[in-house]
């Protein structure tokens, strides 16, 4: 069993300072659970206390169902691959494998099985005579993958491993690392202010910020199901489009006002839901790839408004389209073949079946 229990668990610095402020976690046994927010939100604190390189101040962490407060970090039977790779310069890539299971006394011909068999499954086993230097930046990432896949651990702790490398390459280890978790299917927790690695990566996404979890919750759940301002507008390439809006009724029932010229329908399935909210000043949510180019369309809950075109950005399988809408920047995704020209007024459509309701006092999604 290799569950990872984090109960109450409380960070401070100098007695005042809380950079991890009271956070339960349970993590099962396989699970590959990825802890994602901006700098400074706990993240890395977080999976430092868990591996015993930061003293916890209060709460409790177990590691397979035992308490590991007190544990040193040699003894907890976890294993930690670094954003800097930390391989010893002057040793071969079998050495830096072995090196560990050396210290522990593991016989020979068992260090050669393990490492052999982590060279297998990272497809490294041509580089093992090979030194750090001789190495690129992806396969460094692999050896130290290898490193501590020999070690037979009971969890895998990742800290940003990425974030030295450059885009392509990001996303081929992206890949890798899903690959080697499906095959040797160890626990796993790892950290990244990255949230498409997140989202790729994870069985479940933790969204923290400033030192408290805001969400957990399988990527897809955390896409279309956020539950705070903060999650929506975090989760999400480009991000969530924001703007201050009334609910209210109009002719055709419920709606929501954008500014004075904005007027969009509430969808029939979302009445109900958002009945208790009337007259009051709200924030509406939509994604860009909700607001896409006009088509008639006669879908329930969908609205034609109209832009002039500020930015447009062509991306080969998609375009975005920047506008403003009383000011605030607004982000549509429409078709590559768009005849979108800056200056332009674009006619949108925006399906309001995928809006989000935020309350601005809270910043909780109703």
């Amino acid at each position: 069993m290799s569950q990872v229990s984090i109960r109450k668990v409380v960070k401070s610095y100098d007695g005042d300072v809380q950079a991890v402020k009271g956070i339960d976690l349970e993590i099962e046994d396989h699970e590959f659970v990825v802890l994602v927010g901006p700098s400074g939100c706990g993240k890395s604190t977080t999976l430092r206390m868990v591996a015993g390189l930061e003293e916890i101040t209060d709460g409790e962490i177990w590691i397979g169902g035992d308490i590991v407060n007190d544990v040193p970090p040699r003894d907890r039977d976890i294993a930690m691959v670094f954003q800097n790779y930390a391989l010893y310069p002057h040793m071969s890539v079998f050495d830096n494998m072995a090196f560990g299971l050396k210290l522990r006394k593991v016989p020979k011909p068992e260090i050669k099985q393990r490492v052999d068999e982590a060279a297998r499954i990272l497809d490294i086993g041509e580089l093992l005579d090979r030194k750090p230097k001789a190495l690129s930046g992806g396969q460094r990432q692999r050896v130290a993958m290898g490193r501590a896949i020999v070690r037979h651990p009971k969890v895998f702790l990742f800290d940003e491993p990425l974030s030295n490398l450059d885009a392509k390459l990001r996303v081929q280890m992206r890949t890798e690392i899903k690959k080697v978790h499906q095959t040797v299917n160890t626990t796993t927790v790892y950290v990244t202010h990255d949230q498409v690695e997140a989202m790729t990566l994870a069985d479940r996404v933790v969204v923290m910020n400033q030192g408290v979890i805001e969400q957990v919750g399988p990527p897809q759940e955390l896409y279309h199901n956020p539950g705070t301002r903060f999650v929506a507008g975090f989760i999400g390439s480009p991000a969530m489009n924001f703007l201050p809006c009334r609910v209210q009724n109009g002719a055709g029932g419920l709606t929501v006002r954008v500014g004075d010229s904005m007027v969009l329908p509430v969808p029939p399935a979302r009445k109900e839901r958002y009945a208790s909210f009337k007259d009051r000043e709200m924030i509406l949510g939509l994604r860009p790839e909700h607001l896409y180019e006009y088509h008639d369309d006669s879908k329930p809950g969908v609205a034609r408004v109209e832009a002039p075109a500020d930015v447009v950005e062509p991306m080969g399988m998609e375009t975005m389209v920047h506008f403003f809408v009383n000011g605030i920047p607004v982000c549509a995704r429409v078709d590559p073949a768009t005849h979108a020209v800056p200056g332009e007024t674009l006619p949108l459509s925006a399906d309001l079946n995928h809006m989000h309701l935020i309350e601005p006092e809270t910043g909780r999604v109703v």
